[in-house]
């Protein structure tokens, strides 16, 4: 049945579970429908001043979390590479208030390498105290981050711009630390005996995708400590956690011991849907097979688009691994061979402008459902979707 992201978001906070676990590729709105339930959990009250800050009802963590942090090159006067920090209330809050710096440090460092030294440098401006014109205050705000590697001789290198997938790490390290702490101090069940009390009111954690950029075995350490520190979790807080990684969610779902899950799936009208799956995603909702459905229907709708492409190579790489084949292109009828293997790189992998915008051709998306009758000859279709737990 079709929803709104908003009448799914009020779904999920609806379902009093511990753990929500949701699946959805890229692009069908997993970020979306983390603003929609923090939206639904901590309302806006118009211009109010003193209206409650959304952190003390949910915490979310997705993209645009990362974009918090953006690389000042600095190419001009060739100066070492800086992570800036964005002017925001959420970093001020973990790093300046909460005094989490160290850990973060300690978190990035048993995620990536005990060397890599981030080192986090602080801002002062001066400001109008409580909005009052005539009152200043000097402020303290951590602004940037910069990276060097401890050598033998424990003489640090210079400046280091790091990886895509060690930033990541990073980031997702300062969520991490806040989310321990958080967890730590609720699981203090009498409020009075607590070191604070600005989680008191907290509900909802929403994690979306924290696997970008990661390799499988840093993401598979991801899943094994955010599963273990949930469990840890005594409080009344909820967790819903959304990723495009089978990988991730098949660790999570069996760390917490989830009973079942869901997949988000976008319709061609901008609708969506929520559905249930009993299991992991190896035992219910068959990946493989959830791909091939979603290409049958583009086929059989005439719908076919750019990424459709990027999904009929996803089950060519799957089908070729699971039958020992070496290369996936193994795979492609002779007859074929070139043109197919030609538009299966083409569309998952260009990156010119003017590319981006190309419709896939008649031709093209006709080749999609000869491609995908193609790999009915190599019977790894046989397993059906299994129902029911």
């Amino acid at each position: 049945m079709s929803s709104t992201l908003t009448e799914i978001a009020q779904q999920l906070k609806n379902t009093h579970k511990k753990v929500q676990l949701i699946y959805g590729f890229n692009g069908t709105g997993k970020t979306r429908l983390s603003g929609k339930f923090k939206a639904l959990t901590a309302p806006k009250n118009g211009d109010d001043d003193e209206a409650e800050s959304p952190r003390n009802k949910i915490l979310y963590y997705n993209a645009f979390t990362e974009d918090l942090f953006y690389w000042d090159n600095d190419l001009e006067q060739d100066a070492a590479p800086k992570l800036k920090i964005q002017p925001n209330s959420f970093t001020d809050w973990i790093l300046d208030e909460q005094g989490q710096d160290m850990n973060v440090i300690t978190t990035f460092q048993r995620y990536a390498n005990d060397k890599l030294t981030p080192r986090f440098n602080e801002a002062y401006t001066v400001e109008n105290k409580d909005g009052k014109k005539d009152e200043k205050e000097v402020v303290k705000a951590f602004s940037e981050v910069t990276f060097s590697l401890q050598r033998g001789d424990d003489e640090p290198s210079g400046n280091l711009k790091i990886s895509k997938g060690q930033e990541s790490n990073f980031i997702w390290s300062v969520f991490y630390t806040l989310l321990d702490q958080v967890i730590g101090v609720l699981n203090v069940a009498e409020p009075d005996d607590r070191e604070t009390n600005q989680f008191d009111d907290l509900e909802y954690i929403f994690i979306d995708d924290p696997v970008s950029s990661l390799d499988e075995n840093h993401l598979i350490q991801l899943a094994v400590n955010l599963g273990r520190l949930i469990k840890s979790s005594e409080s009344n807080i909820k967790f819903i956690i959304s990723t495009h990684s089978p990988v991730f969610y098949n660790v999570l779902y069996n760390e917490v011991k989830a009973k079942s899950g869901y997949i988000l799936s976008q319709f061609d009208d901008g609708t969506f849907e929520l559905e249930e799956k009993q299991g992991d995603s190896n035992k219910s909702f068959s990946y493989h097979l959830h791909i091939k459905k979603l290409i049958e229907q583009a086929v059989e709708q005439k719908s076919v688009q750019r990424y459709h492409f990027a999904l009929l190579r996803n089950l060519y790489e799957k089908t070729a691994s699971f039958l020992g084949y070496p290369r996936w292109s193994d795979l492609l009828p002779g007859d074929k061979k070139a043109y197919a293997n030609r538009i299966m790189n083409f569309y998952p992998h260009n990156t010119l402008s003017n590319e981006e915008i190309a419709e896939p051709a008649t031709p093209e998306k006709e080749m999609v459902g000869l491609l995908l009758e193609n790999l009915d000859k190599f019977g790894y279709w046989q397993q059906e979707e299994p129902h029911g737990s």
